[in-house]
């Protein structure tokens, strides 16, 4: 006889509390706020249950690696995870083993999971399959009819009422057991949402959403008296394949966030850093003119996947850091929420000291930023800045603009910070505010820490100076209205 747990059965016995608060979408402003009324901003990667740092949760073989890890991330600034349920590059990480029983290994792994966040203050964006590799190995997928499973081929999936059924099952289990939570921040329905697996009929997908999104919104209702966030992700260069998709993913009127995958080409094979940032500023951007109601956007998933494959995993640390900080904040500058969730893309799967320390920058600042007022629009091609060499993206409204600038000319990005050779000022114009009082801060993307505060009066030409020395290489600014003018 074998172990096994199937649905309705010890299915509520989590041992994760209810500590942390829930999150929500603030009132008026396309940012997360706790149930309680803080400001909350997803910092984080992707990371998944057999790569090194959540390897020895499984069966419990390392678990006091896996806390360290927890405790490293706390101690970092990060507040979230985007995990897959399961992860079946390989055979031993399936949650449902046949469809429908729950494999008892799995469940342990993640009642540790879920106590490890709560004990840590770290949030979960969860999605219920690993499409990637179930894409890959489907012969083997608990889910494919020729080994019990309730879909008879893939690209049938979203057309296939007993699949949509055991879907929902699958979350019904989920939320169960751990869903009274505040650890879940919200649900990635599907990673990578793909009209093929439907006929290529973008209306399939949608009527699937409404369809997952209904049954778990209810459920969650009747168990917790409220719901989890919903969102679904999409691989970015599908948009373009299939326009109908944008409805889907940016305004389905039962998701409460959009979400995108950053994967264009400067992304994916990146030849400079700060080209594959301020790609990542123009696609938030795109993403943010998609969107009609006000809703938060995030990406949830880039990197460097060609590189990657290109260096065997082995992108030198200085040019992946440099990378990672400048796609995080061309992201929230331009209007995104937070800095964008990584797929590591390293050898092994893991985030390097750099890239943690980008994170506690990141952290930092958006702690200085009033983000439940902060109705921000996207300002791209409302500003101006010269020199030319210097390029910027920027959100915000009358009280409250963030920028995030950029040095680009190679010359002056090989000068450590402090030995630039004399540079003009950098100017900004910025005919969208008023002529009033502003106090301008500017932070070191580097390390957080701030590097110039001071009261500046824009006068009728609405143009701000700054020291060229500021850019080395890029530096964030915040402009707050002073009350009263």
């Amino acid at each position: 006889m074998h172990s096994e747990i199937r649905p309705g059965i010890n299915a509520t016995a989590a041992p994760a509390g209810k500590g942390l608060p829930w999150i929500g979408v603030a009132r008026g402003a396309p940012y997360f706020v706790t149930d309680q009324g803080e400001n909350w901003t997803p910092i984080g990667q992707n990371d998944a249950l057999t790569w090194p740092d959540l390897l020895g949760a499984y069966r419990r073989k390392d678990p006091t690696r896996v806390e360290r890890y927890f405790a490293m991330l706390a101690a970092h600034g990060v507040t979230c995870m985007r995990l897959m349920l399961e992860y079946c590059q390989g055979e031993h990480r399936y949650l449902e083993r046949p469809a429908g029983v729950f494999a008892p290994a799995m469940v342990a792994l993640w009642d540790d999971v879920f106590a490890w966040c709560e004990r840590y203050g770290i949030r979960l964006l969860l999605t219920p399959f690993d499409t990637f590799w179930m894409k890959r190995r489907w012969a083997r997928h608990p889910y494919n009819a020729r080994n019990g499973g309730p879909c008879r081929k893939l690209s049938a999936w979203f057309r296939c009422p007993a699949t949509l059924a055991a879907t929902q099952q699958r979350l019904a289990f989920v939320t169960r057991r751990w869903g009274g939570s505040g650890v879940i921040f919200g649900w990635d329905l599907y990673n990578e949402i793909d009209p093929r697996q439907a006929g290529g009929e973008a209306a399939a997908l949608g009527a699937w959403i409404s369809g997952v999104s209904t049954f778990l919104r209810q459920e969650e209702m009747t168990l917790h008296g409220r719901a989890h966030l919903q969102t679904v992700s999409v691989w970015g260069p599908l948009l373009r394949q299939y326009p109908q998709l944008n409805a889907v993913v940016f305004r389905h009127p039962l998701l409460d966030f959009a979400s995108v995958h950053f994967y264009d080409a400067p992304l994916r094979k990146p030849t400079h850093p700060v080209k594959a940032a301020l790609r990542a500023g123009e696609l938030t951007g795109q993403a943010l003119g998609q969107i009609t109601d006000g809703r938060p956007f995030l990406d949830s998933e880039h990197g460097p996947d060609q590189l990657y494959r290109q260096t065997r995993g082995r992108i030198p640390a200085d040019f992946d850091e440099a990378y990672f900080r400048g796609v995080q904040w061309a992201h929230l500058a331009a209007g995104g929420a937070g800095g964008g969730l990584r797929w590591p893309y390293r050898h092994p799967h893991s985030l390097t000291p750099g890239m943690r320390l980008a994170q506690r920058a990141l952290s930092q600042v958006v702690a200085h930023i009033d983000w439940q007022r902060f109705h921000r629009r996207h300002l791209g091609g409302q500003f101006t800045v010269s020199p030319r060499t210097v390029k910027a993206f920027a959100c915000g409204n009358d009280g409250q603009v963030l920028l995030w600038l950029t040095a680009t000319d190679p010359a002056f990005l090989q000068h450590p910070a402090g030995t630039a050779p004399d540079a003009p000022s950098v100017t900004l114009r910025l005919p969208f505010l008023d002529a009033a009082p502003y106090r301008v801060r500017a932070w070191n993307t580097q390390s957080g820490q701030l590097a110039a505060d001071a009261r500046h009066v824009l006068p009728s030409q609405r143009a701000l100076s700054l020291p060229a020395s500021l850019l080395q290489p890029d530096v964030v600014l915040l402009l707050t209205r002073e009350c009263g003018q």
